[in-house]
C-alpha cells in the first residue's frame, strides 16, 4: 500500500488535517523552516516513512532514534497563554500520528486500493509499531479503525483553524518552486492539491471555512486518479515528481537543494 502512488495525495491530505491542531502547528512552524524547505520537509517525511515500512529493523530503529533525539529538544510557546511545552508531548505525536494514518487509510480505500475492513484493522494496528519509533507508547495508539473514529471524535474540540493553519493552507496551494518549475505547478499543483483537500472530512471543511464537495464527487475524481496513476508503469512513475523537482532543484544550485533533516 505505501507503495501506491495515491499515497503522495494522501500524505498531502495529512499536513491539511494535521494544521488543524494549534499546539502541535506551532511545534512546526516555530521550529522549522518549512515555507523555505518544502519539498525537503516533504521529501524527509516520505523517507522516513519508506525506511519503517521497507527498511531493515536496525534502520528503522536507528530513524526513529533521530527523530526522538531532535524531538526532545525542541519546544514551542503558546502566543496567548504563554505557556512553553515541548513538542514530544504524546498527545501532540498522538495527533500526528493518527492523522497521517488516517489520511493514508482514507485516501487509498475511496481510489479504490483494494483493502477490506479487516485489512484497514490490520494496518492500523501494524502502524502502532512505527508510532513507537517516534516515542508513543503503542498501547495508548489506536489499534483499529473504530478506534481511531473514536481518537478523531473525541480530539475534535482541540481542533480550529489558527492564523498558522490559514498560512498552511496557502501554502499547500501555492507551494514555493524555483522559476523553472512554475508553469508546471500552474498546471499540474492545483489538481493535485484540490483532490487532497477536498478528501478531508467535513468538519475541517469547516474549519477551513469552505465548503466540503459532495462525498460522491470526490469519491468519484479519487478513483479516476487512482487509476490514471496505478496505469503508469511502476518504472516511469518513479521518474515523475518528486523525483524530477529535486533533479530540477539540483542544477540550480546548493541554495534550492532540501535542506539537512529536520523534524520529519
Amino acid at each position: 500500500m505505501h507503495a501506491d502512488p495515491m499515497m503522495w495525495v494522501a500524505g498531502v491530505r495529512a499536513l491539511y488535517l494535521q494544521a488543524l491542531h494549534p499546539r502541535a502547528l506551532r511545534g512546526v512552524t516555530q521550529n522549522s523552516d518549512f515555507r523555505n524547505d518544502a519539498w525537503g520537509r516533504l521529501l524527509r517525511t516520505a523517507d522516513f516513512v519508506s525506511v519503517l515500512t521497507y527498511g531493515t529493523t536496525e534502520d528503522a530503529e536507528k530513524a526513529g532514534a533521530r527523530v526522538r533525539r531532535i524531538h526532545r529538544h525542541l519546544t514551542a510557546t503558546d502566543p496567548e497563554s504563554g505557556e512553553r511545552y515541548g513538542v514530544d508531548e504524546p498527545e501532540l505525536l498522538l495527533w500526528v500520528h493518527c492523522a497521517e494514518i488516517a489520511s493514508y487509510l482514507h485516501v487509498q480505500r475511496r481510489s479504490g486500493y483494494p483493502l477490506t475492513d479487516a485489512h484497514a484493522d490490520r494496518y492500523v494496528d501494524e502502524q502502532r509499531r512505527s508510532a513507537r519509533c517516534v516515542g508513543l507508547d503503542p498501547a495508548a495508539v489506536p489499534a483499529t479503525t473504530a478506534q481511531l473514529d473514536a481518537y478523531f471524535l473525541r480530539v475534535r474540540p482541540d481542533l480550529a483553524a489558527s492564523p498558522e493553519a490559514a498560512e498552511v493552507d496557502d501554502f499547500l496551494r501555492r507551494p514555493p518552486v524555483p522559476a523553472p518549475l512554475v508553469p508546471a505547478r500552474a498546471v499540474l499543483w492545483p489538481r493535485f492539491a484540490a483532490l487532497a483537500y477536498d478528501s478531508l472530512p467535513p468538519y475541517a471543511h469547516a474549519l477551513y471555512g469552505r465548503p466540503a464537495p459532495p462525498a460522491a464527487t470526490v469519491d468519484r475524481r479519487l478513483r479516476a486518479a487512482g487509476r490514471l496513476l496505478r496505469a503508469v508503469p511502476a518504472p516511469l512513475r518513479r521518474q515523475l515528481p518528486p523525483r524530477r523537482i529535486v533533479t530540477a532543484m539540483g542544477r540550480l544550485g546548493p541554495g534550492s537543494r532540501p535542506g539537512p533533516h529536520g523534524l520529519p
